[in-house]
């Protein structure tokens, strides 16, 4: 693909899938279209040279002649987190009007973002929905869940990335691994991690427990503190053993620079970076994207009709969705990790969780019938009473 391609950016946030796509060797014109103030002080900083519109739902009739479009589209009507009112919602629901857009255009490639339960709401409605105006159009199109931690990051965020095209095969970019190596899943390192990521929000039903990961970062609130997530520390001094990271930190986890929200206002810069995409993971569809006329066709097994339920991977075959068995992250193993969990805290930062918290948290868990270590229960206890 041309790298001089122009990119429309759709809810483009803090310009995630701008700085990946920018990272993967495009340099052709950006055009970006985000409401959000803070957010678009963030992309007025970082790119300069984008040309920035606020609502989608004023978007020209030839889509700014863009040979790329992507959407990380809202998700506040299809996350378990959220109003679960599905893509009929006010929010979720204006990836409809941008499709009918692509379907007057027709642009080349369309590459879609959001949450795994849009797979299981409501019967998968939002990807029927999705899928067929996208068929309607003529595109062909294929779907898989990734995982961020296997693309350099330590964060487990899986997505589901739907990638689209009129005249191409979507499948040699986004199954591109499949071709390279067969296997199963990304290869297990056997490292022994140091630092341990949970969500002392939870401890009832869940506790979002990561090794050498922190949980998904999420965007639900306007400040960091009340739901970040907390770290343990099982070699550190006890008043050390329970973090939770810094901003800085949390743009790192997410593939951002530290730093890079920081022309937003402070209240709001928690809730940015927890929306944005992990750009490592859009990185490596961008790459294979750039490097479309290099890579061979890819041979998958099609097993199910959607009839049976949309899996973590798919694609659309005469009409039908297939659903495929597919690793989350490349089967060739996961990108090599920059930075530990533990290096991230101590080069960008991090607070003490706080004894309230750690209680709360502790008393949950002990009520709760989930498994735990006994050494993190009784690290939990010392620390809270400090």
């Amino acid at each position: 693909m041309d790298h001089n391609a122009t990119i429309l950016s759709l809810f483009a946030g803090v310009g995630g899938f701008e700085q990946a796509f920018h990272k993967a060797g495009f340099t052709g014109t950006m055009v970006a279209y985000e409401n959000w103030p803070s957010a678009r002080a963030v992309l007025s900083t970082r790119f300069p040279s984008a040309q920035l519109f606020g609502d989608v739902k004023d978007l020209p009739p030839k889509l700014h002649d863009a040979e790329i479009v992507t959407a990380g589209f809202p998700c506040t009507d299809l996350s378990p987190a959220g109003r679960l009112a599905g893509i009929s919602g006010d929010a979720s629901g204006l990836i409809v009007g941008v499709l009918r857009a692509v379907q007057r255009q027709s642009p080349e490639w369309v590459l879609l973002e959001n949450v795994p339960n849009m797979l299981r709401l409501k019967g998968g409605e939002a990807m029927a929905i999705i899928g067929g105006m996208l068929s309607d159009a003529g595109y062909r199109w294929c779907y898989r869940t990734l995982d961020a931690q296997h693309f350099g990051v330590a964060q487990r965020r899986k997505r589901v990335f739907l990638l689209a095209s009129r005249h191409h095969d979507p499948e040699r970019v986004l199954f591109r691994d499949k071709a390279t190596l067969t296997g199963t899943k990304p290869t297990a390192t056997g490292r022994v991690h140091k630092a341990h990521g949970f969500y002392w929000t939870e401890g009832n039903r869940g506790v979002g427990w990561g090794d050498g990961v922190v949980p998904t970062i999420k965007g639900s609130t306007t400040r960091g503190i009340p739901s970040a997530p907390a770290i343990w520390l099982p070699d550190a001094d006890i008043e050390s053993k329970f973090r939770t990271p810094s901003i800085e930190a949390l743009e790192t986890l997410q593939g951002f620079r530290p730093g890079w929200t920081v022309a937003a206002p402070v209240r709001d810069r928690w809730k940015l970076v927890g929306n944005a995409v992990a750009v490592p993971a859009v990185r490596w569809i961008a790459e294979g994207l750039k490097a479309y006329d290099q890579l061979v066709s890819v041979e998958l097994s099609r097993e199910l009709d959607v009839k049976h339920g949309w899996g973590t991977a798919g694609l659309s075959v005469d009409g039908h969705v297939r659903c495929l068995k597919v690793s989350e992250g490349p089967v060739t193993g996961p990108l090599r990790r920059a930075f530990t969990l533990q290096r991230v805290l101590d080069d960008r930062g991090s607070n003490p969780l706080s004894a309230k918290a750690t209680r709360g948290f502790a008393s949950r868990l002990l009520r709760s019938n989930l498994r735990y270590d006994d050494s993190f229960m009784r690290d939990l206890n010392a620390y809270a009473s400090l």
